[in-house]
């Protein structure tokens, strides 16, 4: 039962009554924020509750959030009373002064009606706290910038009791939800799915005019997280579908799946390592900036990606070691013949020849890398899926980078002299 004791909970006393300020004291009467919205809530989640001890919790701040409006209510009234009788002071709000008589009512600031909207009660009771914990911030925050406004002394010294509260109160909701014991991250009772749990979807990118930049952060990195590229731009063919783990059961046991992965990786990683050493040669071959800088980027790409399977590997339980890969080492060995072999040819023509080389490297490392990510998401390894989209999306791009300048080399290089020949013996002569 409730009982009402006619006496505030702390004396209000306004000595310079501000009709404008009484407005915006409206904002706690009857605004989202406001003590009625946080009276409703907490006593609403408290006859929901079948927790006893968190029930009384709720119950206690709940009605001290009543008192609490009727601080407000009475703080606004001695403001907002010369709209009764000063045309000046009504004319600062003509609803309050006209359609409510120069008192308080169920209004925020900007004459908006309070509603239950306002209320976030969900049954679950750590996440109720969770949302009274936000609630009660929010709260500190408007009193906070109401004090900022306010000239009264007494009134100010209302607001910063009042203030003062949501701070206890965030504390005591958060020592409750607390002693739940239960883990931070655990919301309901179905668990999230494993891998994309943990995958950071870097989805704003680039720089903006205002110096915006992609950061890096707890957040996003270290303790578990897989920071990955916006998924729109995983993969280079637009119809792909992203790589993002979302698969909702756990899948049986694949036999000898595990040995196979780790086979794959370990290829993969003896031919990232042959990479690096046989890219600095490209880069030193290549004749036009435009590939040679294309060839040290991924230079650069190749050897996060040898930690990135490194990681792989930690992930897995096993160590990094290598398998020799005669694929990637044939590859290489035609790479080098590329290079002695251009020696004579003229610039366009050699780097293109060179691009040639390098795009079947792209295009077995494509194959591996796909064939490797596709193992990981069979066997539920969502951390490890994350890492190899990674770099197959980097190779995938690097191809299309490749076919870009080349086709910027095709359009500068000269045509062939025999069809120049013909091209020219075809034209009508003169006369």
């Amino acid at each position: 039962m409730y009982h009402h004791v006619k006496k505030l909970m702390f004396t209000v006393r306004v000595d310079e009554p501000d009709p404008r300020f009484g407005n915006m004291l409206l904002e706690q009467f009857g605004g989202a924020n406001g003590e009625l919205a946080a009276a409703m809530q907490y006593s609403i989640q408290g006859l929901n509750c079948e927790d006893p001890d968190r029930k009384d919790l709720l119950m206690d701040i709940g009605t001290e959030e009543l008192s609490h409006l009727e601080v407000v209510g009475s703080l606004a009234r001695l403001h907002l009373k010369p709209s009764k009788f000063d045309r000046e002071a009504a004319e600062a709000d003509p609803l309050i002064a006209i359609a409510g008589g120069g008192g308080v009512n169920l209004f925020n600031s900007q004459g908006n009606a309070w509603t239950a909207d306002y209320l976030k009660i969900t049954g679950e009771l750590d996440v109720d706290l969770r949302s009274n914990i936000a609630a009660e911030a929010r709260a500190k925050i408007v009193y906070e910038r109401l004090i900022n406004f306010c000239d009264d002394a007494g009134t100010k010294d209302a607001l910063q009791f009042l203030m003062t509260r949501e701070i206890t109160h965030m504390k005591a909701f958060a020592l409750a939800l607390e002693s739940m014991g239960k883990p931070t991250f655990s919301i309901g009772r179905i668990a999230p799915t494993p891998g994309l749990v943990d995958q950071f979807f870097n989805d704003s990118t680039g720089s903006g005019d205002n110096g915006e930049i992609d950061t890096r952060g707890p957040w996003n990195e270290g303790d578990g997280w897989v920071f990955m590229e916006s998924p729109a731009l995983q993969s280079g063919d637009p119809g792909a579908a992203p790589s993002i783990v979302a698969e909702s059961s756990p899948s049986e046991a694949f036999v000898g799946f595990d040995d196979l992965l780790i086979d794959q990786l370990r290829d993969l990683l003896h031919a990232e390592k042959q990479l690096t050493k046989a890219l600095p040669e490209m880069i030193e071959a290549a004749r036009y900036d435009q590939l040679r800088e294309l060839f040290t980027i991924h230079l650069a790409e190749t050897e996060a990606q040898v930690d990135r399977l490194d990681e792989c590997f930690g992930l897995l339980g096993k160590k990094p070691r290598a398998k020799p890969c005669k694929g990637m080492q044939g590859l290489v060995e035609e790479g080098g013949e590329v290079i002695k072999e251009s020696a004579k040819k003229d610039d366009a023509a050699a780097d293109l020849a060179l691009i040639g080389a390098v795009q079947r490297v792209e295009h077995y490392e494509i194959a591996g890398y796909t064939t490797a990510r596709n193992l990981a998401q069979q066997l539920r390894y969502g951390a490890v899926v994350a890492l190899l989209s990674k770099t197959l999306a980097e190779e995938e791009n690097a191809d299309q980078l490749l076919n870009q300048v080349a086709r910027s080399l095709m359009s500068v290089a000269k045509m062939p002299a025999a069809i120049e020949q013909t091209l020219s013996e075809d034209e009508p002569t003169a006369g």
